[in-house]
């Protein structure tokens, strides 16, 4: 879908936002690329985030999924509005075992207040990409609330 960003410094705003969050950089997650209604996401492969059997934990792989899609929503979203998450169903299609995995979040139809956005992570293995997890999810525009911005 064509999408026209409603501030025209969204991807410096959405990469500005990304390296403030704390939470992406202890998993070690770098966003990729911003464009109108999506993101892209990546995370390297590393053990200590793992579960039992080794595969990327499903709290991870959903942690990744959301920003990807809270930030292509915020792509979209007015100068000075922040952006939460309001709601999401996760899809584990299967074992999260890769090198890398790929986390790509896109818009499916951006409102006024709410966003409804498709999320999908892939993981590659020896140049093959799976896609591990899908995600619907919600998001929400936060606007003149002090604190919440971008």
């Amino acid at each position: 879908m064509n999408y026209e960003p409603k501030d025209p410094d969204f991807e410096a705003r959405v990469r500005a936002s990304f390296a403030r969050q704390a939470f992406m950089a202890t998993l070690g997650a770098r966003l990729l690329a911003v464009a109108p209604g999506e993101v892209v996401i990546a995370l390297p492969f590393r053990e200590d985030l793992t579960q039992q059997h080794g595969f990327l934990h499903a709290g991870v792989a959903t942690s990744v999924v959301d920003s990807a899609c809270g930030y292509a929503a915020l792509t979209l979203m007015p100068p000075g509005a922040g952006v939460l998450s309001v709601e999401f169903k996760v899809n584990l299609l299967a074992p999260a075992a890769g090198e890398r995995f790929i986390a790509t979040g896109r818009v499916v139809k951006a409102g006024r207040t709410l966003t409804v956005c498709a999320g999908e992570m892939a993981a590659e293995r020896g140049g093959n990409r799976t896609v591990v997890t899908l995600m619907q999810a919600t998001m929400m525009t936060l606007r003149d609330r002090a604190g919440v911005a971008d």
